[in-house]
């Protein structure tokens, strides 16, 4: 079978099995050993079914995703997050763009730490659009903040994202963490910049109309919590791993133990908490589980296949400009994340584009948080923005709506973010030259 035609036999299968509605760990497994057993034959897939499934998960960097989630788990079910909204409208006595701003910030923290940008952009439709309407933005600018704020968990340390991908690549996860910082903190700054922009045509609120935190009052002792609570978690994952003082392992699981003494005080604490806490967090994490199975024997179908030789000697005349070579990735990576979930992306095209990226010299440390941004744009650019659906189906607005102002949020994050790391590439590989070892 000639290169162009194998190559594209298996785009085909993965669309018509997505088209089908199989899960992308299903698809990944299946085409995994339906190749193997093409290329070589079923006792080959067989020992590789036997062995690499648990040899993929018994990783010790994967224990940090449990631990985050968890911890994520803590925060959202300790009504901290609600908390922060109520603190943020009072101090702002009501300034729109104030509170547009903040609810970026704080999705950023709140969807950097649950790891899912659809989730974190669900809780912030429910919790935060009727606040930001009540205070006189549009419906859908409201509903662009909560989608476009949930997607900054792709980076946003500590973002699953990062973690998987620092696991595939062995690059270390704290040199990821403090690479997405710069480059992560500009995207929020592109994000507010937005809003204040978009809204200076706002409609006002009626007179008669009172925001839902107008009668919610916070207690001396939960705002001190709360504002421990951010001091503490940003001290920890980000001072912490900076200086040399614990792993990212040891942070999620001291930040865990912090969120559930934050609950415990709050007297959050009682069994419906536990069992949903846990639940959740077997959920997420037995789905990120299931497609790292699944993503290691569609690898192996790829390094038996030599599909990454393949697609190098398609573009081999392109490697001598890498220039080139990134911004085809990076519209591949664009149109992945559109459609299936970051942790997908990364596991099923990785282990192809891993060797293309390195044939070209691009830094494989900067290329991450690059695609970790990328991630950001896909999750709120139509057809299929997952964060911007999450958003449309808690908040009432519809998503058709919600895509006209994301969608300017994406471009501007594309044209600012994405420009400035390919113009100044130390955006991204400084603050990890400087960490203490």
């Amino acid at each position: 079978m000639s290169d162009p035609l194998f190559i594209l036999s298996i785009v085909c299968a993965f669309l018509f099995l997505m088209a089908a509605g199989f899960h992308i760990h299903s698809i990944l497994l299946g085409i995994g050993v339906v190749g193997l057993v093409f290329i070589q034959d079923f006792n080959i897939a067989a020992a590789f079914l036997r062995s690499d499934p648990f040899g993929q998960i018994a990783s010790y960097a994967l224990t940090t995703i449990p631990l985050y989630v968890i911890m994520a788990q803590f925060i959202l079910k300790s009504g901290v997050v609600q908390d922060a909204f109520v603190m943020v409208y009072k101090a702002s006595r009501g300034r729109p763009t104030v509170l547009g701003s903040m609810t970026v910030v704080i999705g950023g923290f709140l969807g950097a730490v649950s790891g899912s940008g659809a989730a974190t952009s669900a809780s912030l439709g429910s919790v935060a659009v009727p606040e930001l309407r009540s205070y006189g933005f549009r419906s859908d600018l409201a509903g662009a903040i909560a989608a476009a704020s949930g997607s900054l968990s792709g980076i946003i340390p500590p973002s699953i994202i990062l973690i998987l991908y620092g696991v595939i690549t062995e690059t270390p996860i704290s040199d990821l963490f403090m690479a997405a910082m710069i480059p992560g903190i500009l995207t929020m700054l592109v994000f507010v910049a937005c809003v204040i922009i978009m809204h200076r045509n706002h409609t006002s609120r009626d007179a008669d109309e009172i925001p839902p935190s107008a009668d919610l009052q916070i207690s001396a002792k939960r705002a001190i919590t709360v504002f421990a609570v951010g001091i503490f978690m940003f001290t920890l994952i980000f001072g912490g791993i900076y200086l040399g003082l614990v792993t990212p392992t040891e942070a999620g699981a001291i930040g865990a133990l912090g969120a559930f003494v934050t609950a415990l005080t709050l007297g959050k604490v009682d069994t419906v908490f536990m069992v949903s806490s846990i639940r959740d967090t077997a959920v997420v994490t037995g789905m990120i589980v299931l497609i790292l199975i699944g993503a290691a024997i569609f690898g192996r179908f790829v390094s038996f296949s030599l599909l990454p030789r393949r697609i190098l000697s398609l573009i081999e005349f392109l490697i001598q400009y890498p220039s080139i070579v990134l911004i085809i990735l990076a519209l591949a990576f664009f149109v992945l994340f559109m459609f299936i979930e970051g942790t997908a992306v990364i596991l099923m095209a990785l282990p192809v584009v891993l060797p293309v990226i390195e044939q070209a010299g691009i830094d494989v440390l900067w290329f991450g948080v690059f695609i970790a941004v990328i991630c950001t744009l896909g999750l709120i650019t139509p057809p299929v923005g997952l964060s911007v659906y999450s958003a449309a189906g808690t908040s009432g607005v519809p998503a058709s709506q919600i895509f006209r102002p994301a969608t300017k949020m994406a471009v501007a994050v594309a044209v600012f973010v994405c420009g400035a790391m390919i113009l100044f590439p130390e955006l991204a590989t400084w603050l990890p030259s400087t960490v203490t070892r």
